[in-house]
């Protein structure tokens, strides 16, 4: 199927994409308004819940249910989404009496959603409802009612959910917000439940995690020739070797950019030794700190290759910029 650019309509396009995010807008700022003690009862219920909250919605309302449920387990209320057709059949099984329901629909009267209310009921299930329709069987059996009720909705026949689900999935958020900082959520939770993520890798990968050890580091003994240091450089292919004592404690470093700057002067390299071309009390990095500290020091003092220690300033590990770019840390 194809289409001639010069049919569309290009002032009506976008017009009616402006008019959307005015109609949307307003949805969401007229919550605002209509926010109370409501929406503080039904986070303390929230907060209280020993089980798991309970997401449903069908249609629309269910994709953004989905979304709703992934959003507060990420923030530290484990929530899950049920879906009400699926509940009839058996699902229900997965909803405990210690578990509360969040329950979303336009217009409260779902008729997969309110054929389920009653055996809700009967569990003693707390159910909080997230409906436009304040007067709706939803609404009437619900403990709490979180009115997102919009003007009227931005699809030009005023038919298809926009601006409705837009609210609900600003109150959802809003439920998710009000809960992770009412739970004292912190960043470091917040890693630990996407380890996979940009965040869960700066606040949880360590250095410890992303070093070179064992043979893998470069290092020789202080009175090693210069030939033998250079040797022991392109073997590791670190950019930089350290220098350390018979005990592995750290001396110095050597770094590429160091050799750079030894051949500039014009020094007889030959009858150098390690000792003498190495950079004492070099910077170095703990094997317990966070690998974005790493990344921080060789920023700060513009090396690419810091030597890492234990507590005593013992040789453990190597990395540079490259390893840090593999982990994902930058």
């Amino acid at each position: 199927m194809s289409f001639d650019a010069a049919t569309i309509d290009a002032e009506q396009v976008l017009s009616l994409a402006r008019k959307t995010f005015e109609i949307e807008s307003s949805a969401v700022l007229g919550l605002a308004d209509r926010l109370g003690q409501e929406f503080v009862q039904a986070v303390g219920l929230l907060l209280a819940c020993t089980g798991r909250v309970v997401v449903m919605g069908m249609g629309k309302s269910g994709h953004i249910g989905r979304k709703i449920a992934a959003t507060l387990a990420s923030t530290g209320t484990p929530a899950m989404f049920v879906h009400p057709a699926e509940a009839s059949h058996g699902d229900l099984g997965m909803i405990q009496p210690v578990d509360v329901v969040l329950a979303i629909s336009n217009s409260g009267e779902s008729e997969e959603l309110v054929a389920i209310l009653p055996v809700l009921s009967r569990l003693g299930i707390a159910l909080i409802a997230i409906t436009g329709g304040p007067e709706s069987t939803l609404a009437k059996q619900a403990r709490i009612t979180l009115d997102t009720s919009v003007a009227k909705e931005a699809c030009p026949l005023n038919l298809a959910p926009t601006a409705s689900t837009t609210a609900q999935l600003a109150m959802g958020d809003a439920l998710a917000v009000a809960l992770l900082d009412a739970r004292g959520f912190r960043e470091q939770d917040f890693a630990r439940s996407h380890p996979g993520g940009a965040l869960g890798r700066k606040l949880l990968t360590h250095v410890k995690d992303v070093m070179r050890s064992g043979q893998a580091v470069p290092c020789v003994l202080p009175e090693a020739s210069f030939s033998a240091l250079m040797r022991e450089m392109s073997a590791k292919g670190l950019g930089a070797s350290a220098i350390v004592d018979a005990t592995q404690g750290v001396l110095g470093i050597f770094t590429d950019g160091d050799l750079r700057r030894l051949i500039e002067k014009g020094e007889d390299l030959r009858s150098l030794t390690a000792a003498d071309v190495m950079h004492a009390q070099p910077r170095t990095v703990r094997t317990d700190a966070l690998a974005v500290e790493a990344v921080a020091l060789m920023e700060q003092y513009r090396i690419n290759s810091v030597l890492v220690v234990d507590e005593a300033g013992v040789l453990c590990g190597a990395l540079n910029t490259n390893d840090l770019m593999r982990a994902k840390v930058i």
